[in-house]
């Protein structure tokens, strides 16, 4: 019988990140008391909240049928690589190449959409990217490589 193999990898995974989130929090901050919170204790009870909820996902996941999980490596590959790209770029091309080279990177997932359509998607990316990052929240960010 095969098992919700979904459920049981997102539940599993939401309870360790939930977990590690709680204990780095718990270790790093101080909690203080229910009336004078400290600065860790919001991250620390979201922290466990969040993996009570991945538990409650994956433990009734054991005890159902579902079907084999299958992996889209491609797709897994080009959205991780697009990731790694905008990091590796960020500081010395700048926001708005890094943005383009990831966006498309991330579209070589789908053979669906053409040149051109990856192209207009990356460029208005990068000006939504521009827009909300640089010009409307003000962060101090490499814009192009000359203004590194």
């Amino acid at each position: 019988m095969n098992r919700d193999g979904r459920d049981i990898v997102g539940g599993v995974l939401m309870a360790a990140i939930g977990a590690a989130a709680a204990l780095y929090a718990q270790a790093e901050y101080e909690l203080g008391e229910l009336r004078n919170m400290g600065p860790g204790f919001f991250p620390v009870v979201l922290g466990w909240v969040l993996a009570v909820l991945g538990l409650l996902i994956a433990v009734p996941a054991l005890l159902r049928q579902g079907e084999a999980i299958t992996v889209a490596w491609r797709a897994a590959a080009c959205v991780v690589g697009s990731l790694v790209v905008f990091g590796l770029l960020l500081k010395p091309a700048g926001m708005v190449l890094a943005t383009v080279a990831a966006v498309l990177v991330a579209s070589l997932a789908d053979d669906r959409f053409t040149w051109r359509t990856r192209l207009i998607t990356a460029a208005a990316i990068a000006a939504l990217a521009w827009l909300i990052f640089i010009a409307g929240l003000g962060m101090v960010l490499p814009t192009w490589p000359w203004s590194a």
